[in-house]
């Protein structure tokens, strides 16, 4: 357990440590409790991959900690990103619907919604996290670690928002401003931007379309810790399954299942007819 708690702590390059808590006296409970007292945040790293100079490194040092990190820990002596994480969420709104609205002048009102929303989605911004490699500064328990490897983009998420409002508070809404812009929307607006990602309406109305009724969406697994649960999805048409799809919410598990129903009907339809005779 220890050695794999301090494989998490190395991956954290040189960053200075800084003590929390005065670390106790050595026994093994206490060894653990006083691995959990270093939180670090190599800020030189961070703002070589980013472009962002740090002026306050106490807002960083908490937009790393995951709350499954606070079960190493003593209780009440940390505070994990959640507050963060809350007020990144709605900065980020902010700015990108700024961005949209001065960019999109002839945009409707729908349109504009629909545009952000997938510049916000889960899967932009866990894609923006990948790039960036920003789980190399997280503080997680080895079981949340595990979950990004597998691929949940959740807690990914959730640590961009936080990055996000540490920005913000550290250097204002120019500096959030230009961190999104250098990091999502420039990045990656363009593409999302030119493609419908809806594709539960995309698979409804191609069945309507073909006379083949209305696609049922069943949750056939639920997995995973509660804070970062996982959820497969099924969909059918006709009360035969043509897909299925994973996420780390419904929503993005019926998404998945109708992509991978819209290719299989797909290819179902282009295929020749088989010869008989």
């Amino acid at each position: 357990m220890f050695r794999l708690l301090r494989s998490v702590f190395r991956k954290h390059s040189t960053a200075k440590k800084r003590i929390v808590f005065p670390p106790p006296e050595h026994n093994q409970e206490e060894e653990r409790l006083s691995l959990s007292a270093y939180a670090t945040f190599d800020r030189s790293e961070f703002s070589r991959r980013t472009g962002y100079h740090i002026r306050n490194e106490d807002f960083f040092l908490q937009a790393v900690i995951h709350r499954s990190y606070l079960q190493l820990c003593p209780p009440g002596q940390l505070q994990s990103n959640e507050r963060l994480e809350f007020l990144g969420d709605s900065v980020l709104n902010l700015i990108v619907a700024e961005y949209l609205y001065h960019d999109f002048p002839q945009a409707e009102e729908g349109q504009l919604s629909k545009i952000r929303s997938r510049l916000v989605s889960r899967a932009a911004l866990g894609a923006c996290a990948r790039r960036l490699k920003l789980v190399d500064f997280l503080l997680l328990s080895p079981s949340a670690h595990q979950s990004i490897e597998d691929g949940s983009e959740s807690i990914l998420v959730d640590a961009m928002e936080a990055f996000v409002a540490a920005i913000y508070l550290d250097g204002g809404y120019a500096a959030a401003r230009n961190f999104i812009g250098d990091h999502l929307l420039r990045a990656l607006g363009s593409s999302l931007m030119s493609r419908d990602e809806n594709y539960k309406s995309r698979l409804l109305e191609f069945t309507q379309g073909r006379g083949l009724g209305t696609p049922r969406y069943v949750t056939i697994h639920e997995s995973g810790p509660d804070h970062n649960p996982l959820f497969t999805v099924e969909v059918q048409v006709g009360g035969i399954p043509v897909g299925t799809g994973t996420g780390g919410n419904k929503k993005t598990a019926e998404q998945n299942a109708a992509s991978q129903a819209i290719e299989y009907l797909q290819s179902t339809e282009n295929r020749p007819a088989a010869h008989t005779g």
